[in-house]
């Protein structure tokens, strides 16, 4: 799917919520850069945020002002996210430009400067050209609407070739509840919290401290579960709304059938973001089981996602199973009996009993590497532990479009 097309097979519309996207010069001319999302009061907010010790000024400002605004009580009232310019590693500048903006956001829309959340996503290390950035805010007011989601997904967008965005429709104790989301990544993912950016807003009522836990808790069986360059982003960011103009969720069992229609909506936009991974090719699903801990199978499929060796295997097609054990092999387990590791490429049996699995041949592996989609499963013997990661193959485009992204 290209940008420009239909990224939502039904608009999704949630009660309360609006988005206004619009170009304010800042990425190439004439290409959607500048979103405005308007979060009704009364709602609830949620976000999680890059550990990356160089965290860009807009995120730092983000984290202040919600944490600011939660301890009244009161949620934030409006997002203002730009792409082209990350305002990161712009030090003092960078922190009065991303103020600038939500001052800016906040005089047109009547509401105080702690009630914006700035987010940046682009070029790090360039100063925000400010004057076309607030110069476009008031026509990103203008174009808000409540079916405003295909234009933001486009709108956030930088190396990405395709919109991502994800929607559900429950019903909970005889009342509909509608999730939407879209997200932005395609390069520098190993979100150590998040995604580049995503958004996620639900029409349901939350309290502010449970909303927190489902975003937290989601996060961690999905955008902390991908990787495809294994470099974290100065400014990852990924907030959920509720709005509470829709059902109350206040039992326990509504509340896990939200949290699983919440977990579909994040995965999905997850595995988006692999399915466009900067030059990707294959999508990969690795699998580690029998684990002493999540933690454990987390190590062991991270590290096989992260290597070289491996991934420019997976984009080669080429079945040589003797990296995906060496990776295996150096993921920090203490006592590894490789006696008890099995692996599986699809079908296949790669690995048992420390070598080689007898009946394996160069041409089932082959067959199996040649598929966009390729599942791998890796076994421990050493508990019941399990995790999923998703990533991508490494191509000489990833090259290419790093060394040409400021061109």
């Amino acid at each position: 799917m290209a940008v420009g097309e239909t990224v939502f097979p039904q608009m999704p519309v949630i009660k309360g919520l609006r988005l206004g996207t619009t170009s304010a010069g800042i990425k190439k001319p004439g290409r959607r850069d500048l979103v405005v999302i308007d979060v009704p009061e009364g709602a609830s907010v949620a976000g999680t945020f890059t550990r990356n010790a160089f965290c860009a000024a807009p995120v730092q400002v983000a984290k202040r002002h919600l944490a600011a605004r939660c301890e009244r009580g009161l949620a934030p009232r409006y997002f203002v996210i730009n792409t082209g310019n990350a305002n990161a590693g712009t030090g003092a500048a960078g922190m009065r430009d991303a103020k600038a903006s939500c001052d800016e956001l906040a005089r047109l829309a009547g509401v105080e400067g702690e009630a914006v959340l700035p987010f940046s996503t682009g070029v790090i290390g360039e100063p925000m050209p400010m004057e076309r950035l607030l110069g476009a805010l008031p026509q990103a007011l203008e174009a808000l609407r409540e079916d405003g989601w295909e234009d933001a997904a486009e709108g956030i967008l930088t190396t990405d070739t395709r919109p991502k965005g994800a929607t559900r429709s429950l019903t909970i104790d005889g009342e509909t509840v509608t999730l939407a989301g879209i997200s932005k990544g395609s390069g520098m993912i190993q979100p150590n919290m998040a995604t580049m950016l995503g958004f996620v807003a639900t029409d349901a009522a939350i309290p502010q401290p449970r909303l927190e836990a489902l975003l937290r808790e989601g996060v961690s069986r999905s955008f902390n579960c991908i990787t495809v360059d294994s470099d974290t982003s100065t400014n990852d960011a990924c907030m959920l709304v509720a709005t509470g103009q829709g059902a109350t969720l206040e039992s326990d069992e509504a509340l896990e059938a939200f949290r699983a229609a919440l977990d579909e909506v994040l995965i999905e936009l997850a595995q988006a973001i692999i399915r466009d991974g900067e030059g990707a090719t294959k999508f990969v699903t690795l699998d580690v089981e029998e684990a002493a801990s999540r933690q454990e199978a987390l190590d062991v499929a991270f590290t096989v996602a992260h290597s070289p060796l491996v991934k420019t295997a997976l984009y080669a097609s080429d079945a040589n199973w003797g990296r995906i054990l060496a990776a295996v092999g150096r993921a920090p387990v203490a006592d590894f009996d490789v006696d008890r590791v099995v692996i599986d490429l699809g079908d296949v049996r790669l690995v048992e009993q420390g070598g080689r699995a007898d009946g394996y041949t160069e041409a089932a592996g082959s067959a199996v590497m040649a598929g966009e989609e390729i599942p791998i499963r890796i076994r421990l013997g050493r508990g019941e532990a399990q995790a999923t990661v998703w990533t991508s193959d490494l191509s000489h485009d990833y090259v290419s479009i790093n060394a040409d992204y400021r061109s």
